[in-house]
């Protein structure tokens, strides 16, 4: 069992020498090439294996998810892989893709580098399109067991709770958020209300452009935040601009992706509910990790008062684009 300081700083065993000697129990040698890489949920290693390239390790953070989740993730990057779809699925070491050793759960990927999609190319968007139309149809095709499904509780309720009874807001913005963030649930359940019924595929999750990466063509990586939805959440992060041009960039990413799967355009009234859902999330994300030593340095910026200014200025905006009519897709 883990205790408060566990749980408080989990990777305050994890080591240089921890890292490789866990790595080692797989059966793999390290050369004692070792790089961190930008991770703060998990940690996430390169390291250098004897007569062979570097692999990537991910340390999955104790506690957040159980053995069954992590491997029906797993599951779901390798039934995209099997298919063709480029990502990066987790190994198979000994026919296994998640190891324990030394209290910590980890698993090993191969390198590949890229650099970031340009979204502003119609090109880019429209194979995007295909490649997620193509991952969809699988997402689609059986349910998640194990895995979360986003809904309005568990990325909404709960992330104002954590926010509010922790006392994060400053003293000046208590009342105003906690009458603002009631305001944002009745929109955003309203959202939902007049986007009909809705079907809950598996989902990549978290498809913003930093978990798409680009060598001779996109691939995707992290799966970490895999989980049931509407397929509009794994389309709008790829959006950007004023409304105008996010409905093109839409039309554009939808005619790849209809290709292969069929979208319920009613989902485009979800997307500023969304865009809405994932600010107070991460917000309250962050709140919940605080205590673990990376993330002070990582985001200083979240202890201050204008970060909190400016989170409740962009949900009053965001308050005033979920009453404005879904997003019209352009024509011809």
């Amino acid at each position: 069992m883990q205790s408060a300081s566990d749980n408080a700083t989990p990777y305050y065993r994890l080591d240089p020498e921890t890292i490789i000697r866990t790595i080692e129990s797989t059966g793999l040698l390290c050369d004692g090439r070792f790089l961190a890489l930008n991770s703060y949920e998990n940690r996430v290693y390169q390291i250098g294996i004897e007569d062979a390239d570097p692999l990537i390790s991910k340390f999955y953070r104790p506690g957040r998810w159980t053995d069954e989740q992590i491997l029906e993730e797993h599951a779901f990057a390798l039934e995209i892989a099997e298919a063709e779809i480029p990502l990066i699925p987790p190994m198979r070491i000994h026919g296994e893709t998640l190891h324990e050793h030394d209290g910590f759960r980890f698993a090993l990927f191969e390198r590949r580098g890229g650099h970031a999609p340009e979204l502003d190319q119609k090109a880019t968007r429209l194979w995007l399109g295909r490649l997620l139309g193509r991952m969809h149809a699988i997402g689609a095709a059986k349910p998640f067991r194990t895995r979360p499904e986003l809904t309005i509780e568990n990325f909404g309720r709960e992330a104002v709770k954590t926010l509010v009874e922790g006392q994060w807001l400053p003293p000046h913005l208590e009342i105003a958020f906690s009458s603002l963030a009631e305001d944002l649930m009745v929109s955003i359940e309203a959202t939902f209300e007049r986007a009909g019924e809705l079907s809950a595929i598996r989902l990549h999750g978290d498809c913003h452009p930093g978990n798409i990466l680009w060598r001779d063509g996109p691939f995707f990586v992290d799966h970490d935040d895999c989980r049931s939805g509407p397929a509009a959440q794994d389309l709008w992060m790829l959006l950007s601009g004023e409304p105008d041009e996010m409905a093109a960039q839409m039309k554009d990413v939808l005619e790849g992706y209809t290709q292969f799967h069929a979208f319920n355009m009613q989902e485009l009234h979800l997307i500023e509910a969304l865009r809405t859902l994932r600010m107070l999330h991460h917000a309250a994300w962050l709140a919940k990790r605080w205590q673990d030593p990376a993330f002070p340095v990582a985001f200083p910026w979240f202890g201050e008062s204008r970060y909190w200014e400016d989170l409740v200025l962009g949900l009053r905006e965001q308050l005033g684009r979920m009453q404005e009519p879904a997003m019209q897709l352009p024509t011809g």
